[in-house]
C-alpha cells in the first residue's frame, strides 16, 4: 500500500514539473514544498518496529529486536554506504516529547546505555524487505526518573526509540525517521520480574492506540479485567480451556474483598491499578497480581493437562468448598488453588465420622517442586481417602489416565 502510493506521488510530480511553466514561479515553489511534506509524512509513518524487544528488559541481558523500512527497497536506491539505524532508551516523558513534536525532534540524551545498539539498514533482494536487524543488544545500565508518590521502579515505563536520518532518492530529500518500541519495564533482578509483567498487562490491556505515551487509565471496567485475566491464563498455560463464570465471582471477591455482593453487582464495579497489583491481600503479604501469578506459572508449568481435562475448579473460596462438599458422601474431594500460597494447590475432602459428623479437610497445599518429585494424579492415587471427584466421578476415572504406569519393586 505505501509503495502504490509512492507511485502516485511520482506521477503527480511529474505532472506538476511537466505544466511548471503554466503553473508559474507563485504557484510552483508552493506546490514543491507541500510535495516533499507530503513524501516525508509517508516516508516517516512507513518505519516501523517488526520485532519488538521484550517489554520486561532485564540489564545485563542480550535480547533482540528489528525495525522494518517498508518503502527501503523503492526509494533507498543504491547509496554510497548504508544507513545507520541507532537504539536508544527513552523515558516517559521523552517519548511524551517526542510523540507531542510529531517525531520531529531529536532526542537529547539516552538514559540507559545499550551496547552494540547501531545497524545497517538492509535490503534483502529475495524478500523485497529493508530491515535493521539489532541481534544482540544489551541494556548496560538504566538512569532512573523521579518517582511520583508511593511508585516504584516496576511501574516506571521506558521505550527504545529506533531513529535514522535518509535521503530519499530522487528527489535527495533528508527525512529523519523515528519509531518507539512498545512500552518497557526495565529490571535489575529476577524478583522485580512479576510486578514488572503487571505493568506490563495493565498497559497491553487497557491503554488506548492513540494516546500521549504512555498514558493509560487508573481504573478499568470489571468485565474487561475478566477477559484480560482470561486471554492471559490461555495465552500463558497454552490451552483452550478459559475461565468461567463462577471463577470471575470469586476473583471478584478476592479483589475487591468483599464476600456479599452477587455476581450482577460485580460486572458494574470498576477495579483499580492499586487493588491489581499495589495493594496487599487482606491477612496476606501478597497483591492480587501477584497471586495470580503464581497460579498461572504453577497451572503451566504442573497442571495443564487436568486444568485442560477440567478435573480442577481452582479458582473457589475454602468456604463455598465447605459448603459443596458438606453433603456429599465420605471421600468427595475437589482442587482448588491456594488462598494462602502463591502458587500452590491444595485437595479439599470430605470425612463422615460413624456418628454421622461430617469435616472438611484440606491437604497442605502442593507446589510446583512438590509436584515435580511426584505429579497431582500420581498423588491422588495414592491417597486412599479420596473416593470420588465432586460431583460424583470416581477418582480413577477421573484421574486414571495421569497416573504414571509404575512398576512396584520386590523393596
Amino acid at each position: 500500500r505505501c509503495e502504490s502510493l509512492v507511485e502516485v506521488y511520482f506521477q503527480l510530480h511529474q505532472q506538476v514539473m511537466a505544466a511548471s511553466t503554466e503553473l508559474g514561479a507563485e504557484v510552483l515553489p508552493r506546490l514543491l514544498e507541500r510535495f516533499n511534506e507530503v513524501l516525508s509524512s509517508l516516508v516517516k509513518s512507513s518505519f516501523l518496529v517488526e520485532k519488538q524487544p521484550p517489554q520486561v528488559l532485564k540489564t545485563q541481558t542480550k535480547f533482540q529486536a528489528s525495525v522494518r523500512f517498508l518503502l527501503g527497497p523503492q526509494l533507498l536506491k543504491a547509496s554510497a554506504k548504508p544507513y545507520m539505524v541507532r537504539a536508544d532508551m527513552v523515558t516517559e516523558k521523552q517519548a511524551r516529547e517526542l510523540a507531542l513534536s510529531a517525531y520531529s525532534n531529536t532526542l537529547s540524551e539516552s538514559t540507559g546505555e545499550i551496547m552494540h545498539n547501531v545497524v545497517a539498514l538492509e535490503t534483502n533482494p529475495t524478500s523485497g524487505t529493508c530491515c535493521a536487524n539489532f541481534k544482540n543488544v544489551l541494556l548496560k545500565k538504566i538512569k532512573r526518573c523521579e518517582r511520583k508518590g508511593s511508585e516504584s521502579v516496576t511501574e516506571e515505563k521506558c521505550a527504545v526509540l529506533f531513529s535514522t536520518t535518509v535521503a530519499v532518492t530522487p528527489s535527495n530529500l533528508s527525512v529523519h525517521l523515528q519509531v518507539l518500541s512498545l512500552p518497557i519495564v526495565v529490571i535489575v533482578h529476577g524478583n522485580q520480574d512479576n510486578n514488572a509483567k503487571a505493568t506490563v498487562l495493565w498497559d497491553n490491556a487497557f491503554s488506548e492506540i492513540d494516546r500521549v505515551p504512555f498514558v493509560v487509565a487508573e481504573r478499568v471496567p470489571w468485565e474487561k479485567m475478566c477477559d484480560t485475566l482470561n486471554l492471559k491464563f490461555m495465552a500463558e498455560v497454552q490451552t483452550t480451556k478459559g475461565l468461567l463464570k463462577e471463577h470471575y465471582f470469586f476473583l471478584a471477591q478476592k479483589i475487591f474483598n468483599d464476600h456479599s455482593a452477587s455476581l450482577e453487582d460485580f460486572q458494574s464495579r470498576s477495579v483499580s491499578w492499586a487493588q491489581f497489583n499495589k495493594e496487599i491481600l487482606p491477612g496476606r503479604g501478597f497483591t492480587f497480581w501477584q497471586w495470580f501469578d503464581g497460579v498461572l506459572d504453577l497451572t503451566k508449568r504442573c497442571l495443564k493437562s487436568y486444568w485442560s481435562d477440567r478435573l480442577i475448579i481452582g479458582f473457589i473460596s475454602k468456604q463455598y468448598v465447605c459448603k459443596l462438599l458438606s453433603t456429599e458422601p465420605d471421600g468427595t474431594f475437589l482442587l482448588r488453588f491456594s488462598d494462602s500460597e502463591i502458587g500452590g494447590v491444595t485437595i479439599a475432602h470430605i470425612i463422615r465420622g460413624k456418628d454421622g459428623s461430617s469435616q472438611v479437610e484440606n491437604i497442605q497445599p502442593f507446589s510446583a517442586k512438590d509436584l515435580s518429585i511426584r505429579s497431582l494424579g500420581d498423588r491422588i492415587r495414592d491417597l486412599g481417602q479420596l473416593r470420588n471427584l465432586y460431583p460424583n466421578t470416581p477418582k480413577d476415572q477421573a484421574f486414571g489416565s495421569h497416573y504414571n504406569s509404575e512398576w512396584v519393586g520386590a523393596d
